[in-house]
């Protein structure tokens, strides 16, 4: 064997001992993260989804859907917003398919309709009625094509730091490595590197999806950060943010259907989604659609709680009173 084949097969050997590693570094830390992050709520089966659910609050009280973003999960939510809404209201957080606790299979779309159909039918299994549905982020989104494609299953929208236009802009930094198209790629990547690359490249990805506000120091555990390592997890949010090209134009075009009351609740100082394009530029095309910018970030339920949940009880508060003049009219 020449000396140019010996390197050779040492580095193919150094490498393949490396991704070994780095699989079993991974399968350990899966491990620990869902002995120590058991599930929150309960599981709902939906056709191909099976729902991590997690209800809290009044059960015969109006109902608000909450829809985490991309690369999220409920905790999101139930780190602080959800608990203060159950205080009067019936408060469902849920894992969008493939994220957190929520299983699709694997010949099941990621796209934004789809998932919307999903929840609408889980809507209508827990006969939570029609619902204010509150959307983050890519849940915004989500949440946008639940009131256009399943109207009977929305009463009103609120959301924060919406996805709501698609633009030429490129993918953030904060999620490039959920670019990889190729399944089989993507499988590899999430069950080797994913993890010691999430773990090395933290601070400066949460400075981006945070900043310029502060990541609250129990986020990896009552936020549920730590799940995010799981390559379940980093499987969906790439398969989601592949899909997003093919589904934004369609539901963009329906924009002028939205009959229903709109509020959105941006941070001016987000570094993720352009308060502008997303927030300013779709209340002009939807009329009655109202827009508040606060100081902040993208990540506002984690951030700001107090303010996210505020905002939430002052659209539901609209939608009360004019149910109350609809029939005193």
């Amino acid at each position: 064997m020449t000396l140019l084949a010996t390197v050779a097969l040492g580095i193919v050997v150094l490498v393949g001992v490396m991704v070994a590693g780095a699989a079993i570094f991974t399968r350990r830390v899966v491990k620990r993260v869902e002995t120590g992050m058991p599930p929150q709520g309960q599981f709902v089966e939906i056709g191909d989804v099976t729902f991590h659910v997690r209800e809290q609050g009044e059960a015969q009280g109006p109902s608000i859907l909450l829809i985490h973003g991309l690369g999220g999960q409920l905790q999101n939510f139930t780190y602080g917003v959800s608990g203060i809404l159950a205080r009067r209201f019936r408060v469902v957080s849920v894992d969008r398919p493939g994220s957190g606790y929520s299983v699709r299979t694997p010949s099941t779309a990621a796209n934004i309709s789809t998932q919307a159909a999903a929840l609408a039918a889980l809507v209508e299994k827990l006969d939570l009625g029609p619902t204010l549905v509150v959307g983050h982020s890519l849940g915004g989104a989500v949440a946008l094509a639940l009131a256009i494609e399943h109207p009977d299953c929305v009463d009103g929208i609120a959301l924060v730091a919406p996805f709501t236009h698609l633009s030429d802009a490129e993918v953030p930094t904060a999620f490039r490595a959920l670019t990889i198209a190729t399944p089989l790629l993507r499988m590899l990547f999430a069950w080797t590197l994913a993890v010691p690359a999430s773990i090395a490249g933290r601070r400066r990805v949460l400075d981006q999806v945070f900043g310029p506000e502060p990541v609250p120091r129990d986020f990896a555990t009552r936020g549920g950060g730590l799940l995010g390592l799981r390559p379940s997890h980093f499987v969906a949010a790439s398969m989601d943010l592949q899909a997003i090209p093919a589904s934004m134009p369609g539901i963009e075009a329906r924009y002028g259907e939205l009959v229903i009351p709109i509020s959105i609740l941006f941070g001016k100082q987000d570094r993720i989604l352009e308060p502008k394009e997303n927030g300013e530029d779709f209340v002009t095309r939807v009329p009655g659609a109202r827009l508040q910018l606060v100081d902040g970030g993208h990540m506002l339920p984690l951030t700001q709680p107090e303010v996210t949940a505020r905002f939430i009880e002052e659209v539901a508060n609209c939608l009360s009173e004019e149910a109350i003049r609809g029939v005193g009219g």
